[in-house]
């Protein structure tokens, strides 16, 4: 069997190791944050075909796999991450009946999870999802699929669509503009082009029957 190769961090400093793995039929981002004193990392979101991300996180002491949402493209590894990491599964409240199997712990806004020198806070963003969640460590911002580059996730009503955007709004844009931000798919963001976009979005008029997938500059 060919042995997997150490990935390249996708960020580094001194206090923290970032790797990135776009894995499975939808293009899903995982994460892996490592502690690089201590080794001790945390997982974000376990995807299909993340064998990278499992690999390179059971060379590290997982202390916490964090989901992002209960949509199942973000879970469909479930089975084959988590038995082999041996650390609590974590979901928001909302969405911990999407997971199959109960989680070990049920995420609160404002939580903290932490591995050696790693720690995440919690971010409770519904809207996309009743329990969706993001997770912040000094400039670095995981978002799922509540924010993406040029605009919100996708939404299912109206009035899930108002609930994303508040959250975004509320929570997210208002933390420093120097953050890069983390989805659950494709590229990463500037949270400062974010808000600059969301303000040109907020400035127009809107049907009140919008929903679904909506970019800050052309809906």
């Amino acid at each position: 069997m060919t042995a997997i190769a150490d990935p390249a961090p996708h960020r580094s400093d001194p206090d923290l190791t970032l790797y990135k793995f776009p894995s499975g039929p939808y293009d899903n981002n995982s994460y892996l944050l490592v502690c690089p004193r201590t080794n001790e990392s945390i997982v974000i979101d376990v995807p299909a075909d993340a064998s990278a991300m499992l690999a390179a996180a059971r060379r590290t002491d997982v202390r916490a796999i964090l989901i992002t949402h209960g949509h199942f493209d973000h879970i469909m590894g479930y089975d084959d991450i988590v038995p082999h990491l041996g650390a609590d599964v974590c979901i928001g409240g909302g969405d911990a009946a999407d997971l199959p199997a109960p989680p070990q712990r049920v995420i609160e806004d404002g939580d903290e999870f932490t591995a050696g020198g790693v720690t995440l806070r919690a971010i409770f963003t519904p809207g996309h999802t009743p329990g969706s969640t993001s997770f912040i460590i000094g400039r670095h911002l995981f978002t799922g699929d509540t924010l993406f580059p040029g605009g919100p996730g996708k939404s299912t009503s109206p009035q899930t669509f108002r609930q994303l955007v508040d959250s975004i709004a509320s929570r997210l844009l208002t933390l420093d503009g120097e953050i890069t931000f983390y989805p659950g798919h494709g590229a990463d963001g500037s949270l400062a082009d974010a808000r600059r976009e969301h303000a040109t979005f907020a400035s127009r008029q809107h049907p009140d029957d919008l929903y679904g997938d909506v970019l800050w500059l052309e809906s």
